[in-house]
């Protein structure tokens, strides 16, 4: 059956009737309502559920605050330090305060702290919201902890009785006893208890205190632009210190000016007036300062409240804090004492800073300061002298550690110390003597301190790779220049960096950065942090041993080494000098004498200890001029590491496998071996890491030409049982004694028309041997030999004839013929009996010609006449007197 289609007007009907279906339904008012509404409550939920929750918290916390206490809001909680052996040495508090009534304060100075920390405090009741809202948007932004809202009266709370740490539980405790001491204190004894517990620099606790400490004045008597910078430092304490930063002291000053404009404190005017003030002018002198009491050690404690300013706990003293520092007493009172005694310095003001780290671990053991180093004398030479150059101390750090490293040199890698200027410049590089030397071993070049060879060094190196070794060191540079490779570009360290820096090469190439603090732990006895940082390989063992087997040379006794005077007998100890120049600019500006240094820098280390050294002047335009001063830093440096070594065991800087040596010839280039003629003073045994070490001898130097022996003699002695040998050589001469070299002889004889018998070597110029040979003539041949070298034969001709046993027995008579003397005035036959051989018989036949008898009749002779020689004889007395003889 035939299926019908549909019209036209059937399909468009369908059509429409499937497109209404698949339409979306229209959403009614009612229903949008009915999901805002479930929104809302939902939220409402949540934020009631979250209230609940929240303040359930809140009352949880509450109730475990500590009670308010009227002594602690009162008096500053006091903090103690501890040494390395856990011993209390000095406690920070109370201590010296000057207490201050509210009464006593003056308006710009209440204004001043209010404009900056809390310009409402007048009106709120321990918490002030609107602050709070503000710092809830930025640690939504930026993170909790982000910003704080601290009123004056939650800081009094927090320095009195809470830890200082970002905690909810601290903040709701804080925000609880806050509102406690608002009902149970007036303001204004709130203002005067944040007043007099402040933390302000140090040691140095409340306004009062500060004003003296900083100004030398009473609170009265300090103008607005003091008030303001004392506002300031609240924040952070130390950071703002204007004897230690002045600069960063004058932009806090200006912002707290800044804020009493904008709050209305003071006018446009009387802000300009004090933001003009020089920010240094009107500081106390040192004088001022020494009267308030330090601690035992001033020095070492400075250098730990910077470590906790730099690790954000500059206020945690303030909260009664205990702290566990590396202080190594003993060394500390070493130090002290060395720098205290003014018979170690050349000069009345010439300064020091003193740094002594554990080789091994990076710890401060001790820190000198400055000579006679006072509480808050507001410059620490150890650690806050951070810009001034190192000089050639830099050059183990930049040049020649790096090469080892990167680029695998040996100790006796070829240099040349020759005239140079620095690339892309018509500047001329000098060494201190101004004279170039040549080629030598990166040894020498580094011991005797030469400047061009270590710019060579950087250039082979790179800038990069030299900045990356550096930095595995602690040592931070943005750029590295040629001039850095002798200290005189931008890298500058403190003391205490300089000698941690050092300590990664006597502690097999581990790097620690230098550290004055192991832990803090803070009221509650149970929290603590840790302040030890992790150890760090920054180099290979084999350039931390190659570069302090160098540095061994500098403190050595070879004649251009640069640190001989801060050589310690009986310590194997690694070191380097440095000394810094003056520019033109400042030769002419200052009028200084040509030899002017403006810095002299010592650092050396053993496997116990490393210590650096910086001396100089306060001011730059007060010059090192004489030689005493520049070698200051060595002989003090003697003296501490002679004490800190004593009794003491100090083992020795131990080569690893990765080391090996080999004796090259000095200024071959590539190196090589030493060949048996290469002259001694061109010999040195040098470093090489394993693998690298050169395996071809080189031919530079030929064998030296040996003399021939001469005056060779040879004869048979009594009998013809030995054969006596003799003869003369010229030796080679030390090149540098001038003393003889030693020679063996090699003595042989030769059969006429047959072998070559040798009769052996020696060291002497003759040689005795038994007579084994048979009848004949033989040659005689006497060869030099010198480190394998042989001479040309020196000879002469010997004959061996045998003799029938009758002719050699001795005749022994019952009576001897007695046979008289001949007088003297007979003559001597013209000397022919003297036993030289002109009768034939070659003997010594002890008649010296002269008549008396006298010869010695040793019958040494050789016989060579085949005559038996007559036996002694009895001479008689003459008849009447006996003649003398001369």
């Amino acid at each position: 059956m035939t299926e019908r289609r549909q019209t036209r007007g059937e399909h468009q009907k369908a059509r429409a009737q499937k497109n209404k279906k698949k339409a979306p339904k229209s959403t009614s008012p009612s229903s949008v309502k009915t999901w805002v509404k479930r929104i809302f409550l939902t939220l409402v939920a949540i934020g009631v559920v979250g209230f609940i929750g929240g303040a359930g918290l809140f009352a949880y916390y509450a109730s475990t605050a500590p009670e308010l206490n009227e002594e602690l809001l009162k008096d500053p909680v006091s903090s103690e330090f501890y040494d390395k052996n856990g011993e209390i040495f000095a406690t920070i508090g109370a201590e010296n305060r000057k207490y201050i009534k509210y009464e006593d304060i003056p308006e710009d100075m209440v204004n001043a702290i209010l404009a900056t920390e809390d310009v409402r405090f007048f009106q709120h009741h321990g918490m002030d919201f609107y602050r709070l809202g503000g710092a809830i948007l930025a640690n939504f932004r930026d993170g909790f902890g982000a910003q704080g809202a601290s009123t004056l009266t939650q800081q009094v709370v927090k320095n009195s009785f809470l830890q200082n740490e970002k905690k909810l539980k601290r903040k709701a405790q804080e925000a609880w006893l806050a509102f406690q001491l608002e009902r149970k204190y007036s303001k204004e004894e709130i203002f005067e208890m944040y007043f007099n517990k402040m933390l302000m620099s140090g040691r140095i606790y409340g306004f009062g205190t500060a004003s003296q400490y900083f100004y030398g004045k009473e609170l009265s008597e300090l103008s607005l632009d003091e008030e303001a910078l004392l506002a300031g430092m609240v924040q952070r304490p130390n950071a703002y210190n204007p004897l230690k930063n002045p600069d960063l002291a004058k932009k806090r000053r200006n912002i707290v000016l800044g804020l009493m404009l904008q709050h209305g404190k003071i006018s446009k005017a009387e802000m300009e007036e004090a933001k003009a003030v020089d920010v240094t002018a009107g500081l106390a002198d040192d004088a001022t300062r020494q009267s308030f009491a330090g601690s035992k050690y001033d020095a070492f404690l400075d250098i730990v409240i910077n470590e906790l300013e730099k690790n954000d706990d500059g206020t945690a003293m303030a909260e009664g804090i205990k702290v566990y520092t590396t202080l190594d007493p003993n060394a500390q009172k070493i130090v002290e004492n060395i720098m205290n005694d003014d018979a170690n310095f050349p000069t009345e003001n010439i300064e020091s800073g003193i740094a002594v780290v554990d080789t091994k671990t990076g710890q401060i053991q001790a820190v000198g300061g400055g000579r006679n180093y006072g509480a808050e004398r507001g410059f620490n030479y150890a650690d806050d002298l951070t810009m001034n150059h190192p000089g050639s101390t830099m050059k183990p750090l930049l040049d020649y550690g790096p090469a080892i490293e990167y680029l695998k040199w040996s100790t006796g890698q070829t240099l040349v110390d020759e005239r140079m200027n620095y690339t892309g410049s018509k500047q001329t590089i000098t060494n201190w003597d101004g004279k170039y030397m040549g080629a030598m071993t990166a040894r020498k070049a580094l011991y005797a301190s030469r400047n061009v060879p270590a710019v060579k060094a950087l250039q082979e190196v790179g800038a990069d790779k030299a900045k990356e070794f550096i930095g595995r060191l602690g040592v931070e540079a943005k750029n590295v220049y040629e001039a850095d490779a002798i200290g005189g570009g931008d890298i500058t360290m403190s003391p205490i960096q300089m000698a941690a820096s050092y300590a990664a090469f006597g502690n097999n190439g581990v790097y620690t950065d230098p550290y004055a603090i192991t832990k803090i732990v803070y009221r509650d006895g149970k929290s603590s942090k840790d302040y030890t940082p992790e150890s760090n390989v920054a180099m290979s063992d084999y350039t931390a041993y190659m570069v302090t087997d160098m540095l061994r040379d500098v403190v050595g006794n070879k004649p251009d080494a640069s640190g001989k005077a801060a050589n310690v007998p009986g310590l194997d100890i690694a070191g380097k000098t440095g000394t810094t120049n003056y520019s033109t600019d400042e030769f002419n500006k200052y009028n200084l004498p040509n030899t002017s240094v403006p810095d002299s820098w010592f650092a050396g280390y053993t496997t116990n200890y490393s210590i650096a050294i910086w001396s100089g002047y306060e001011k730059r335009s007060d010059p090192i001029t004489t030689w005493d001063e520049r070698r200051l830093p060595q002989e003090l440096f003697k003296n501490i590491m002679k004490d800190l070594s004593a009794n003491v065991e100090t083992a020795r800087f131990t080569k690893p496998s990765s080391v090996v040596e080999a004796t090259i010839e000095v200024g071959s280039n590539p190196l090589k071996l030493a060949s048996d003629f290469t002259p001694s003073d061109r010999r040195q045994t040098e470093l090489f890491v394993r693998g690298t070490e050169p395996t071809e001898v080189s031919n530079e130097y030929e064998a030296p030409e040996l003399s021939t022996p001469y005056n060779v003699s040879a004869n048979l002695d009594l009998g013809g049982q030995s054969i006596n040998i003799g003869w003369e050589h010229d030796a080679l001469l030390d090149s540098e004694t001038n003393e003889p070299l030693p020679t063996t002889f090699e003595v042989s004889a030769t059969l006429e028309g047959g072998e070559t018998i040798s009769l052996g070597t020696t060291d002497s110029k003759g040689l005795t041997v038994s007579n084994t040979l048979a009848d004949g003539n033989y040659v005689i041949s006497v060869v030099a030999i010198f480190d394998g070298t042989r001479s040309e034969p020196g000879t002469t001709s010997f004959q061996v004839t045998s003799m029938p046993d009758e002719d050699l027995e001795t005749e022994n008579p019952d009576e001897p013929d007695i046979e008289n003397p001949t007088p003297p005035d007979q003559g001597d036959n013209n000397g022919n009996h003297n036993g030289n051989g002109n009768d034939g018989n070659n003997g010594n036949n002890g008649n010296n010609g002269n008549g008396n008898g006298n010869g010695n009749n040793d019958n040494t002779g050789n016989n060579n006449g085949g005559q038996t020689p007559t036996p002694p004889t009895e001479p008689t007395t003459p008849d009447g007197e006996v003649e003398s003889t001369e």
